[in-house]
């Protein structure tokens, strides 16, 4: 989200003026309609304290926001095919649906030119669209901390099933049973995206870029083992987290301190344990982790244990490369792990001098 006041007054005054310079530039979220526009939209108007702005669509879908129906914010500058007016309209109808080959075929749809036409109007996948929309549903809940049937009704529900659905398939189900212990859940801006924090008095218990592959997956994962239920909210570990973080990105921390809370399977913990030991600003191979616990043929392994670990930068699994050195297999993107892996390199240059 775009936070300079400056920024927020330029796109602003562009969204009143119909600007089409600034068309592909930034999204607008309406916040008391939940719907997010192109600068160019007929729509009236809202007032500036209830606009939020966002570079990307993406963004403002994991904002909790819809497509306007009016400006089509996401087919700018060209028509909409049929067949991704179809997908959009099916997300919107089923926003906790997973889709799957035959769910295409039941629409009339053939998946991989359904697919391939999403990817050119939208430049997102269709996956990377219906899980921003379903994780833009549940992150809306947890920040605003309201009942579901007031959000449900803002997002443009007429029954509660599909807008409950999207959230307690993801958070869990905020009234209907008995949990025993509730995580609190928060938002940190950093320099490369916003993460997701979820933690309780005693520990973090995840640490992810809210787009990032696989997310609610994991939050699912850790809230049904656990029998948790997720809430927003602030505890002294997130604090701590957020204040880390920001020490981290002024390139004045080089090392975390903070109470992790470990959820994996014994091997998974010895291959994060040697993520913990890689210093800023080095990197190692899967390879070289691998012959560290004893076993060369592990590399895959060690891959795998390197995708499944919930704290990103915390436990630096962006410092594993390729043994040829190429920067592969980082869930948070290739462009956020160079970013950080140059960071750190700064940051330990400065702190040798």
């Amino acid at each position: 989200m775009i936070t300079s006041k400056k920024k927020r007054e330029e796109y602003y005054h562009a969204l009143k003026e119909k600007d089409r310079s600034y068309d592909g530039i930034f999204y607008a979220g309406i916040k008391t309609t939940g719907i997010f526009c192109h600068p160019t939209c007929r729509a009236r108007k809202p007032k500036f304290e209830n606009c939020e702005f966002y570079p990307t669509a993406e963004e403002a879908l994991l904002a909790g926001y819809r497509p306007c129906k009016i400006c089509q914010p996401l087919s700018f500058p060209q028509a909409i095919p049929e067949e991704v007016q179809l997908l959009v309209n099916a997300v919107e109808e089923q926003p906790e649906k997973r889709w799957k080959e035959a769910d295409f075929l039941a629409i009339g749809l053939n998946s991989a030119t359904a697919r391939r036409k999403f990817k050119e109007v939208y430049k997102m996948t269709f996956v990377q669209y219906a899980r921003a929309r379903r994780m833009g549903l549940a992150f809306k809940e947890i920040r605003r901390g309201s009942k579901v049937i007031e959000q449900q009704l803002e997002a443009g529900y007429e029954s509660s099933s599909g807008f409950n659905d999207a959230f307690t398939k993801i958070m869990g189900n905020p009234a209907k049973k008995v949990v025993a212990r509730q995580l609190n859940a928060s938002f940190i801006s950093t320099p490369i995206g916003r993460m997701l924090c979820l933690s309780d008095d005693d520990y973090l218990y995840l640490l992810e870029f809210e787009n990032r592959r696989g997310l609610e997956r994991e939050i699912e994962q850790l809230r049904l083992k656990y029998n948790f239920r997720i809430i927003y909210g602030q505890t002294a570990v997130n604090q701590l987290v957020e204040e880390q973080l920001g020490e981290y990105f002024q390139g004045v921390r080089t090392e975390f301190s903070l109470p992790l809370f470990y959820d994996g399977s014994p091997f998974q913990k010895e291959v994060w344990k040697i993520l913990e030991t890689i210093p800023c600003g080095k990197t190692l191979s899967y390879r070289d982790i691998a012959l560290r616990l004893g076993d060369k043929n592990k590399v895959r392994a060690v891959g795998r244990a390197n995708g499944s670990n919930k704290m990103a930068i915390v436990i630096p699994c962006h410092r594993v490369i390729g043994s040829d050195g190429n920067l592969t297999g980082y869930a948070g993107g290739i462009e956020r792990k160079q970013y950080l892996l140059e960071l750190e390199k700064r940051a330990a240059l400065q702190k040798h001098e």
